[in-house]
C-alpha cells in the first residue's frame, strides 16, 4: 500500500504540473489572442481612416494634367507679365497642369536700371526654382545675401524669402519654376 501512495502522490504530482502548465499555456493562448484581436480591430479602423482619407484626396484631386510641348519662337516673348523691364514665353505649364505649377522663360530688357529693378519684395508661393539659360543676374536674398548667377547656374527661394535683383547683362535668360501658377507679389518699402 506504501508503494501505491508513492506512485499516486508522483502521479497527482505529474497532474498537478500538468494541470498548471495546460493553465498557463491557455493564459497565455488566450492572452496572445486577445492581443491578436485587438490587433485586427486597429487593423480594420486604420484601413477604414486610409479609405475615408482616399475618398476626401480623390475627391479634391485636380484635373488631369495634360502635355505642354513649347519651341521657341521670338514672338512668343511678351511685355505682360509682372515686371515691365522683362519678356515672358509662357511655356504652357499652367494650362497643361490646371494651375498646380508655371514654368517660363525670362528674358530681361537690357541695360540694367537699378533703380527700376532694385526692389525688394517676395512671392506668396509653394516653391520657386530659377535657372540661368545665358547671361548673368546679381541677386539678393534675404540670409544669403549678393550672388553672382551665371549661364548654368539655378537656385531655389524658399516661400516668401525677400529678395531683389541688382544686376543683369544685357543678353540675360532665366528659366522660372513656380508653384501654385497664380501667385501674389508684395513689394517692400527700402
Amino acid at each position: 500500500m506504501a508503494k501505491q501512495k508513492t506512485a499516486s502522490r508522483a502521479a497527482a504530482k505529474t497532474a498537478v504540473k500538468k494541470k498548471w502548465a495546460g493553465h498557463k499555456a491557455s493564459a497565455k493562448s488566450s492572452a496572445r489572442k486577445t492581443v491578436k484581436s485587438k490587433a485586427r480591430g486597429l487593423s480594420a479602423v486604420k484601413a477604414k481612416a486610409a479609405k475615408e482619407a482616399n475618398k476626401a484626396v480623390k475627391s479634391k484631386a485636380r484635373p488631369k494634367q495634360r502635355i505642354a510641348i513649347s519651341h521657341h519662337r521670338e514672338e512668343d516673348f511678351k511685355a505682360d507679365g509682372l515686371r515691365t523691364y522683362a519678356q515672358y514665353r509662357d511655356l504652357g505649364i499652367s494650362q497643361a497642369s490646371h494651375g498646380l505649377a508655371q514654368a517660363h522663360v525670362i528674358r530681361l530688357i537690357g541695360p540694367c536700371n537699378p533703380a527700376e529693378v532694385s526692389k525688394l519684395h517676395y512671392h506668396d508661393v509653394e516653391f520657386q526654382m530659377v535657372y540661368v539659360l545665358k547671361g548673368w543676374v546679381k541677386t539678393y536674398m534675404e540670409g544669403q545675401g549678393e550672388t553672382l548667377m551665371k549661364q548654368g547656374s539655378a537656385w531655389t527661394q524658399p516661400p516668401r524669402i525677400k529678395h531683389l535683383i541688382m544686376d543683369y547683362s544685357d543678353d540675360v535668360e532665366l528659366l522660372e519654376v513656380i508653384l501654385p501658377a497664380e501667385f501674389k507679389t508684395v513689394e517692400l518699402s527700402s
